[in-house]
Parts: structure tokens; sequence; C-alpha cells
């Protein structure tokens, strides 16, 4: 079927449901058909403008068709460029390694080996998986509740949502949670930031104990910000304990940077909050200037597999690391990430005021422009930790007022009770007050109508 420039938003909708699968998921909250994108602003078929903060579930750091990343994308077509090598080399495919590599942390980027996968950060994770378990020769894995990193096979045994699980049977063993320190709804019932400590200390005296179970692992792996968890940021001092609690050990520590990564919490990376190294790290989303692209990065003592022990069709997407070396540049040329810890200091000072006015906002956290707001049900009992219960259906009114509005954004966490915030990195201050603006009156709007 063709479809017209000016076919209304509900048409292509209708047909969507009709034909895809019934997997889709953003279309179910968010019903639009987008006819085209600038920047922060996406439009419909209908001609109505929302604001994205959505940006592909923060893949596209410079927003939509930013002109460097074009202008990149264009320059490989112009130049006859190959568009596909599989992983033989390329001038395309060095530049994009020695700017990744550029923006490393010194020590780490002298001992780092990189692999390229398939186009999703969920291959990227399945072979960081197999590197310390081939490297180390175990099979354990620590990770953590709320944890998500994909929805494939394996990573979905070493993610904390259980629905996606609860039909996949024979998911992948040896695979231990761990709990994560959440000071609004602490696993430990502690209240503020206490709880972190017991977090390190249990896990410290669990490798450390003959009865614990657990054979000693082949990693620990973890997101320096929970993302799909509910936007929950982990406390630097934790992130130091990790680090030195595997280090100790021998304990490869694998950081997701996938949806952190290139500016988006403040820093280039989400780990230099901590000051620490890891010994992998997981790219992806961003890093392909909006195109499909995963890598791992490792130290080399790691390099034990035998060629061909990760591979994909489409670890050769030329356009991808033209676009992504492209976006590395600007983001560091124009400083970015400091742009984005500024940007996110506003949007969370104006919404921690807003939680002063609307109870039913039980929490605001955040780093840079990854940002949560908790919605709660404050006239129920508060646990032990001081939180009060999940209200879902209050934040899928505040995601679908907002939408009214002109904003796009997605909600997450237990429950589906955060209402997450993922703006491009490219917003303008004007354009953090617009977005406020709206969320305020949609906040609003969906109490009113409890």
């Amino acid at each position: 079927m063709m479809i017209n420039e000016l076919t209304r938003n509900q048409t292509l909708l209708d047909q969507q449901v009709k034909r895809e699968s019934n997997a889709r998921s953003y279309p179910r909250r968010i019903p639009i058909a987008i006819n085209k994108a600038e920047g922060i602003f996406v439009t419909d078929m209908e001609g109505k403008q929302y604001y994205d903060c959505l940006a592909g579930a923060g893949t596209l750091a410079l927003g939509h068709n930013h002109p460097v990343t074009i202008e990149a994308m264009q320059k490989v077509l112009h130049d006859k460029r190959p568009l596909h090598t599989l992983d033989i080399t390329t001038p395309i495919k060095e530049e994009f390694v020695n700017e990744i590599f550029s923006n490393l942390p010194g020590d780490f980027a002298e001992r780092a080996k990189i692999q390229f996968c398939g186009p999703t950060g969920g291959d990227a994770i399945e072979a960081a998986l197999k590197l310390v378990k081939t490297a180390t020769g175990r099979s354990s894995i620590l990770t953590f509740q709320g944890g998500y990193h994909g929805s494939t096979h394996g990573t979905m045994a070493i993610s904390g949502n259980l629905g996606p699980k609860k039909n996949v049977q024979g998911l992948i063993p040896d695979t231990h949670f761990m709990p994560y320190p959440y000071s609004y709804r602490c696993p430990f019932g502690m209240k503020g930031n206490e709880g972190h400590k017991i977090s390190s200390t249990y896990i410290e005296n669990l490798l450390d104990d003959p009865e614990s179970g657990i054979l000693p692992p082949a990693a620990m792996i973890l997101e320096v910000v929970q993302g799909e968890g509910g936007t929950i940021p982990a406390p630097i001092e934790w992130l130091k304990e990790m680090r030195r609690i595997t280090s100790e050990r021998g304990i490869p520590l694998i950081i997701d940077e996938i949806q952190t990564g290139l500016g988006r919490t403040g820093k280039m990376f989400a780990f230099e909050h901590a000051g620490i190294v890891p010994d992998v790290i997981v790219l992806s989303k961003a890093i392909g200037g909006s195109l499909p692209l995963s890598v791992v990065i490792y130290d080399h003592e790691l390099d034990k597999w035998e060629p061909g022990a990760h591979i994909g069709t489409f670890r050769g997407n030329q356009m991808a690391m033209a676009a992504g070396t492209a976006s590395l540049k600007f983001i560091k040329e124009e400083n970015l990430e400091k742009h984005a810890a500024k940007m996110g200091e506003k949007m969370l000072s104006a919404l921690q005021k807003l939680q002063l006015d609307f109870p039913d906002i039980g929490d605001v956290r955040g780093r840079g422009l990854m940002i949560g707001v908790e919605i709660v049900d404050p006239n129920e009992p508060q646990s032990s930790s001081g939180s009060y219960p999940s209200q879902p259906a209050l934040a899928s009114r505040i995601q679908r007022e907002c939408f009214n509005r002109g904003l796009i954004l997605e909600v997450g966490g237990r429950n589906g009770s955060v209402v997450r915030l993922l703006p491009p990195l490219i917003i303008t201050n004007e354009q953090v007050s617009d977005v406020l603006n709206i969320f305020e009156r949609a906040v609003k709007a969906a109490v009113e109508s409890l």
C-alpha cells in the first residue's frame, strides 16, 4: 500500500496495529506517525510538532538529522565508500576507533581492544559475557536488581524486569542478582543513602563466604545510572567500592554504557563520575550518530577468545561509524557533556520544586540529561524506607497529558511508575523551560483528573 505524505496519523496507526507484531511497545503509549524530524522536534502526519524527550531511548545525542551527522553520511555516499565490510578494516573504521579511544581515560585506552558487534546493544552485551567467560574460565555472572541490558535470551537473563521472562523458559544459568542502591526504595529498608553501604558489605561478604553458594564469578555487570529500571543513579562511593571489591578478587567489571555513554550524564562516560576504570565497557545507541552500531571495549588481558568467537553480518556499518565519529567530535568540540550537566541541573532543580506542590511526585533524580520522576500514591502507607507505593496509572496519565500538549517522553521503572526524560544533548535553555512548562501543566491536569 502506498502512503501519501498527507495521510493522517490514525490511518498509519491502524495499519500498524493490523500488520505489526503484538510485541510492539512504544506506539501503545505514544500514538504518533512521524512525518518529519529535526533537532529536538518531530512532526506528525497532521503537522503537529512535538518536543522529543525520548530521543530514540537516548540514541539521538544530537537530536534528529543533525547537520554534522548528515554531512558525514553524505560524504560516505559521495566518495563511494563501502557501506558493508563485515569486520574488514577501512579508513572510516580506523578514524572511528581513533576517536573513541581518544575519549577514553588514558590508562584504559592504552590497554584497550575493541570488538565490533551486531547493530544492537544487546548483541554487544552478549559479546561481553562471552568474552569474560572465555577469559576467566568461569560461568557465574553477578548482576543487579533493576538492571536492564537487552531483550535477547542472554541479556534478558541478566536483566531485572520479570515481565518479559515469565513466558521464556530456560534462561542462562549461574546469574545472581545483587542489591542495587536505590535510596527511595532501599532494598534493606533504610532511609537516605545508608543502603549503599549495606549493599557493598553484603556483596563483599558474599564473595568471601565459602558457604555463599556462588562460585567465583566471571564478571560483575552494572549500569552507573540504571535506565529502564527507573533512572536510578548509583552513589559514587558505592561505585568505587564495586571497583575495589572486583579488583581485589580478580573479577572483571563490565560497565554497561549503552544509554549513559557519550555525554548523557554530564561526563563523556558515566563511570568517570566515580574516577574508576572498568575492565569492559559496552557502547551502543549514541555512538552510531543515530545509526545502528555497538562495540565492546576491554582490557587486552581479557583478549583470550578465538577468531570468529563473536561475529555478526552488520558489524561493519561504515555509515554509522562515519556518523559516530562526527558526533563524537562535535560533542567534544562543543563541550556538550558540560552542557548536559548544566541543563540537567536546571531540570532537576525545577522538578524538585514542582515536587513540593505535588505529593504524588515521590522522588526526582538523575545525572545530566537522564532524569526520572517517580510517581507515587501519597494516600497509602509508607514503607520502612519512607517511600509511598507506586502509582503507575497516574504516571501513564501524566505521559498522555504531556503527549497531548506536544511533549514525548517515556515511563519505566518499578510498575512503570517513573516518568523519564532523555532529551538530546543539544537542548537549549529556552527549550528546557518549554519542556518544564509543559510537564508542570501535564502533572496538574493528570492529578486533577483523579
